[in-house]
């Protein structure tokens, strides 16, 4: 009976987590990915501010900062080609 709690207990964290995971933006390799510089650049181009980058665990580069009416933003773009693939504003 101990074994069926901790089954249902580990599928519940797992399903758990997945809901708040980001999306995966790309498989491609590293190699053909945008640099950094060039992504903030793209990405200060569309109208977005920077207050933090990073890459995330999706194959994704993710922003926090503001969009062009200067609204809060939390997006995700394809580092492959600067896609935006989700985006949170508000």
């Amino acid at each position: 009976m101990k074994v069926h709690h901790l089954v249902t207990a580990a599928m519940t964290l797992s399903i758990g987590t997945a809901a708040f995971a980001g999306p995966q933006c790309t498989e491609a390799p590293k190699s053909s990915w945008l640099t950094e510089d060039a992504m903030k650049q793209k990405i200060a181009t569309d109208g977005y501010t920077i207050d933090k980058f990073k890459v995330t665990s999706g194959n994704c580069y993710e922003i926090y900062g503001k969009d062009k009416d200067g609204k809060k933003a939390e997006v995700y773009f394809n580092p492959v080609d600067g896609n935006v693939v989700k985006a949170k504003q508000g």
